[in-house]
């Protein structure tokens, strides 16, 4: 079965498709119709669709923006462009896309099978792709992970004399070329280990073909085959980019202050340890983001634009609705200048971050909906104003996040929600854990046990990040010396405020002043 999915404004267009393909194939396919880009948009992010037919001239969304959204949402989709125009530029930039054939109206029936049964062969092909690398992620997936963990240790402790020939027929790897990656996680217990392992084996397997070890306090060891003969610099750039994206994935789904050493890439497996030891040089000597070998920084080259961005998504994962705008109003301003005098690209960058975060909100709540969103598309073709689009970007991450705030709080557990309560009332009187313990009528091991397990995040540092995110608010407002600030949210010594401040927001609470009223 085929699904397909007709795109065009006119429906008499769709109908005389439907009506083609009902005839010709009608056991083969399942036909969706759209109107417009933006419902094309939809359909693909709710239905399996392989084969789509797209008009270029439509309101809204045009046929060409919605392909390349729809090509991020699913590569594998064969597009067939069907359309009136027939400039070459359009037929260009639509091959350039992706587009399986670019037919023009009015287009002849037998033309039409025709393209429709090459789709429906390409997409076969495709399946016959996914089957294979499926089976091979089963394959690995199913291996107990004593296996994988063996052979990771073996790489690590090589004395010279292991024969790794058994392990790499049990894990079907015919290839030589390897590179290594040290993962470390912080402040991982014995109580949520296991939980982070699985979750990072399942978006690991879901990239990329990986051997991965176990926990090894809070670090784990990466195996990544490759195809051999990789050894260039079209094959390190992919490495870099692979890395980067896991790198954002498990910084989101996992934790924003993991690390990551990554090893240059190697030809002979005997040199296992070897590699091993520089990604682990490479992950002792930075304190958070990701370093390649050979390369002084990757995440000193990551752009500003992507660090806001993985910053703001972040912050809306996490539900943390009370900063969700001041980091889309970073990110915007990131776009802004990076972008400058091209406001289609500000705007697509704009609107696609808005799309990905009603996506962290969907993943949480598949039937959450938001017109404003929905919306997007339409607000930002017809506003030019930057200030506003900034504005639209701020208040729909704040919606995002109050909308996982709530999702996470309707299963929170009462001790923890009633702490929560208490902490932000009584941030500048409230003394410590003990205290907190005897108000909610619980022993203080059983409080800061939970706490952790239900935030992430031990009591001192939530209650730290609490009290300088009010700090921030009252030196924005002005009105308070920095004396009566440090005393407000709760510290004594107005030295050891300040250390705290600089040490989370990388200046100074009169540098922060300062900046805050030039804004």
């Amino acid at each position: 079965m085929y699904n397909i999915l007709l795109t065009d404004d006119e429906k008499i267009v769709t109908d005389s498709l439907t009506m083609i393909l009902n005839k010709n194939f009608a056991e083969q396919v399942q036909i969706f119709t759209a109107n417009s880009g933006t419902k094309a948009l939809e359909e693909v992010r709710s239905k399996n669709i392989d084969i789509l037919f797209m008009d270029i001239s439509m309101p809204g969304l045009s046929g060409l923006e919605a392909v390349s959204l729809i090509k991020q949402l699913n590569p594998n989709i064969i597009v067939i462009i069907l359309t009136a125009y027939d400039k070459f530029q359009y037929a260009q930039q639509a091959l350039n896309m992706g587009a399986f054939k670019y037919l023009t109206k009015p287009v002849n029936r037998n033309l039409i099978i025709q393209t429709v049964r090459d789709a429906m062969n390409a997409v076969d092909n495709e399946r016959g792709k996914q089957t294979d690398s499926i089976k091979l992620h089963q394959k690995l997936n199913v291996v107990s992970p004593m296996v994988e963990s063996d052979f990771i240790y073996s790489c690590i402790f090589n004395n010279g004399n292991t024969d790794f020939t058994d392990y790499l027929d049990y894990f079907g790897i015919t290839d030589s070329d390897y590179f290594f990656a040290c993962l470390e996680v912080p402040e991982t217990s014995a109580s949520n280990r296991g939980n982070i392992y699985e979750k990072i084996r399942e978006i690991l397997s879901s990239k990329c073909r990986c051997i991965i070890g176990s926990f090894m306090g809070n670090r784990i060891t990466i195996f990544f085959p490759l195809a051999s003969g990789s050894m260039d610099s079209f094959s390190e750039k992919v490495q870099h980019e692979l890395m980067g994206e896991l790198f954002t994935l498990l910084s989101i789904q996992i934790s924003a202050k993991i690390k990551v050493g990554v090893s240059g890439i190697e030809h002979n497996i005997e040199d296992a340890q070897k590699a091993y030891n520089a990604a682990s040089v490479l992950l002792n000597k930075i304190d958070q983001g990701i370093e390649f070998s050979g390369v002084q920084s990757a995440q000193k080259n990551i752009p500003q634009t992507t660090k806001a961005a993985q910053k703001l998504l972040t912050s809306i994962r996490l539900g943390d609705s009370a900063n969700a705008g001041e980091y889309a109003r970073e990110c915007a301003t990131s776009i802004l200048a990076e972008y400058k005098n091209e406001p289609d690209k500000i705007k697509g960058a704009l609107f696609e971050l808005i799309i990905q975060e009603k996506n962290a909100v969907v993943e949480m709540n598949p039937s959450y909906e938001n017109p404003a969103i929905d919306s997007a598309f339409s607000f930002f073709e017809r506003t030019d104003s930057t200030q506003e689009q900034i504005r639209y970007l701020a208040e729909r991450s704040m919606e995002c996040a109050l909308e996982i705030q709530n999702l996470k709080s309707q299963t929170e557990n009462p001790i923890i929600k009633k702490a929560r309560i208490y902490i932000e009332e009584h941030l500048a009187d409230l003394q410590g854990l003990e205290p907190l313990a005897q108000i909610l009528n619980v022993s203080p091991f059983y409080l800061s046990k939970l706490f952790k397990e239900e935030t992430g995040e031990t009591f001192i540092n939530y209650l730290t990040s609490m009290r300088l995110e009010k700090a921030k608010k009252m030196l924005k407002d002005g009105s308070m010396i920095i004396k009566e600030i440090t005393a407000g949210v709760g510290y004594n010594d107005q030295n050891y405020f300040s250390k705290l401040f600089k040490q989370r927001f990388g200046v100074s609470p009169t540098e922060y002043r300062a900046k805050a009223s030039a804004n």
